[in-house]
């Protein structure tokens, strides 16, 4: 079951880690013993320790592993910005930056991925003459 829900179709693991969580030792031999495929066992990133079953394991497994996620979220974060400093260092024209070329590429569909500031306040406005008709787009901060 576990091969068949954490192993895509390119025959790799389908998230980022795996943590383990139990109040007995099932939870170590799952990692040490050949029951989980060995695909599975190298994604496994912690083995935690609760006391409770069911959704109140659940949480206290979260809650335990809480800075196990975090670093797992940053690390990638990390590398997205790696990737994204190194295209800009080798002029690939492979990326964009700033509200007015990120939105035509999103319009575009150009997008593979998109990095945003979490505090980005910025309107989108359409603005068009009132004689010609003519149509503008305009990024302005609301102040």
């Amino acid at each position: 079951m576990t091969t068949k829900h954490f192993i895509g179709s390119d025959n790799k693991l389908n998230v980022e880690g795996i943590i383990l969580a139990g109040s007995a030792n099932f939870k170590s031999d799952l990692e040490k013993g050949d029951v989980l495929d060995e695909r599975i066992q190298k994604g496994v990133v912690s083995i935690v320790d609760i006391s409770y079953g069911g959704e109140n394991g659940l949480n206290e497994a979260i809650q335990l592993s809480a800075s196990i996620l975090t670093n797992v979220k940053f690390m990638n974060e990390k590398k997205l910005l790696s990737d994204f400093y190194s295209e800009i260092a080798q002029s690939t024209d492979l990326v964009v930056f700033g509200p007015v070329d990120t939105m035509a590429a999103l319009e575009l569909g150009a997008l593979e991925k998109l990095v945003m500031f979490e505090e980005l306040t910025l309107l989108r406005v359409t603005v068009e003459h009132s004689i010609s008709k003519e149509k503008k787009i305009l990024y302005l901060k609301p102040d």
